[in-house]
């Protein structure tokens, strides 16, 4: 029997591996041409659509369907960034023209939350996308879509015309690895639409469905014609691309870890220390596995810190990343907790360390797929790795002191970040070694209020707990876990994991008499 046998929702749909036409479909009717005489016989009628029209009659639509308008690509067209999110508390305080129709409803404004499960989002891998949309709206979604980070890999082509220009162009075009429609129009001719553009779509392309009528019957129909996905209105930049992006995950890959990247706005403001610390307290604190990597190679600290011999890990992988898999990889990583795990510089000047940006973009994805969290730990240089790894993160912690220089480079950074991850979140600020005696110091409020970006974390300056536990190779909070440095690291893991620390079990005093020996 079938696991599904007593399932009254099963309606004996199976998913089709390829996308194909329905032959002796029940759903739709067998009419040679895409309007046949006396209209469809919608078995979806009486099912509202998702959003109806004020005025209760369907969209009109023009008889004949105006040739694709090739958009530019969204490298070509710049994309306004999003509006700034919501700053974080303080630790210490607590022109688009429409086809020539007649006008169709358009959806609603949609100012998409940055929701955020807590774990890393896959990078979409280089492959061609076209998206055929009904509605101006709709295109500017997804040109919005294609200018994010996730998605600077693929190559985006944007064209209006809806379903039914798709089905006219691949007449005699041959199809892309992925390809998004939007209709307009209800279940019957939906489905007719798709048998046509089944027809002309090479093996291996992908059809992902933008859809009004929100219908378990209808997707389940679809699944079983082989469209890959179907989505429907409202939907955000961020909702395409994690579509996308489950399509070409891989399946033996079970997670892609969060990347979290520590940078300092100029040199000795300890975000070296503070990621060290910070991995840790991940591992220790929120006992979650994590991986640290140490991406400053010919001054890494890591390894000192932890009390480790430095291993040519990073640098192995640089050399080879196509060699890099996760047996190999551990191999490369060193042990410093049951939960933490090192990739450790060389800290050597030996070599010139000359790797390109694709070297290191493809070792830190790669990286992702061994702990849900990885932290990296970067050194204070511009070049193209450094730019890549830092707007290809999840999350971005700048690390600066109060004074002018440190204001200026955060300020440049975050702007840049800013400018570039339009779906995300910003960076976050920590404000360190506030208080020195006798220097004088920008206010931490005015500090963020020029950087438009509260601080995250303010920690004082508190000399000792650091200087004692870089000499015993120990963590902050190993040596002084009650000090600011080691609860704000807690907090800010706390933040950037969205998550609480797991209950600590009390041993009552008795508890020992009772062990089996």
């Amino acid at each position: 029997m079938r696991p599904t046998d007593n399932d009254p929702f099963d309606l004996g749909f199976d998913a089709a591996d390829e996308f194909t036409t329905g032959a002796g479909d029940p759903w739709r009717s067998s009419a040679p041409s895409l309007t046949p005489a006396g209209g469809f016989e919608d078995p979806f009628a009486d099912f509202p659509p998702a959003r109806p029209r004020e005025d209760g009659a369907p969209p009109a639509r023009s008889s004949q369907v105006a040739p694709p308008t090739t958009r530019p690509t969204p490298q070509a067209r710049p994309v306004q960034p999003a509006a700034p999110a919501a700053a974080a508390p303080d630790y210490d305080e607590g022109e688009r023209d429409t086809p020539a129709s007649a006008p169709v409803a358009s959806a609603p404004a949609y100012d998409e939350p940055i929701a955020d499960s807590g774990m890393g989002d896959a990078v979409i891998p280089r492959i061609t996308i076209h998206a055929f949309c009904a509605r101006p709206e709709t295109a500017a979604l997804i040109e919005k879509a294609a200018a994010d980070r996730r998605m600077s890999r693929a190559a985006t082509i944007v064209r209006d015309g809806g379903l039914e220009a798709a089905v006219d162009y691949y007449q005699n075009q041959p199809t892309p690895s992925l390809v998004m429609v939007e209709t307009l129009d209800g279940a019957q001719r939906l489905l007719h639409l798709l048998d046509s553009l089944a027809q002309v779509c090479d093996p291996g392309t992908k059809v992902v469905v933008v859809g009004q009528t929100n219908d378990i019957a209808l997707y389940r129909e679809l699944m079983r014609r082989g469209v890959s996905e179907y989505l429907t209105q409202p939907l955000g930049p961020l909702q395409v691309i994690r579509a996308v992006g489950a399509l070409y995950a891989d399946p033996a890959a079970p997670f892609t870890g969060r990347q979290i990247a520590f940078v300092g706005a100029k040199g000795g403001v300890g975000a070296s220390t503070l990621a060290h610390n910070f991995a840790w307290s991940m591992a220790e604190k929120m006992q979650s596995a994590t991986v640290l990597v140490d991406l400053d190679l010919a001054f890494g600290t890591a390894g000192l810190d932890f009390n480790q011999d430095p291993l040519q890990g990073v640098l192995d992988a640089l050399s080879q990343p196509d060699r890099l898999d996760p047996v190999l990889m551990d191999r490369m990583m060193v042990r410093c907790a049951d939960r933490l795990s090192l990739f450790a510089a060389p800290a050597s000047l030996d070599d010139d360390y000359e790797f390109g940006a694709d070297a290191f973009e493809e070792v830190t994805q790669k990286i992702r797929g061994a702990a849900p969290f990885v932290v990296l730990d970067l050194p204070h240089v511009w070049n193209a790795w450094s730019r890549r790894v830092l707007i290809g993160s999840d999350d971005l912690v700048v690390v600066a002191t109060p004074d002018l220089a440190s204001l200026r480079n955060a300020k440049n950074i975050i702007d840049l970040v800013k400018g570039s991850r339009p779906n995300d979140a910003p960076p976050r600020l920590v404000l360190n070694q506030v208080g020195v005696p006798g220097r004088p110091e920008i206010p931490v409020k005015d500090f963020g209020e020029a950087l438009g970006v509260q601080p995250s974390l303010v920690l004082p300056f508190d000399p000792k707990p650091y200087g004692q536990a870089a000499n015993n190779g120990q963590m902050l909070a190993e040596v002084a876990p009650k000090s600011k440095a080691a609860e704000g690291l807690e907090h800010l893991a706390r933040l950037i994991s969205r998550r609480d620390p797991p209950p600590v079990q009390k041993t009552s005093m008795f508890s020992g008499l009772f062990k089996k020996k």
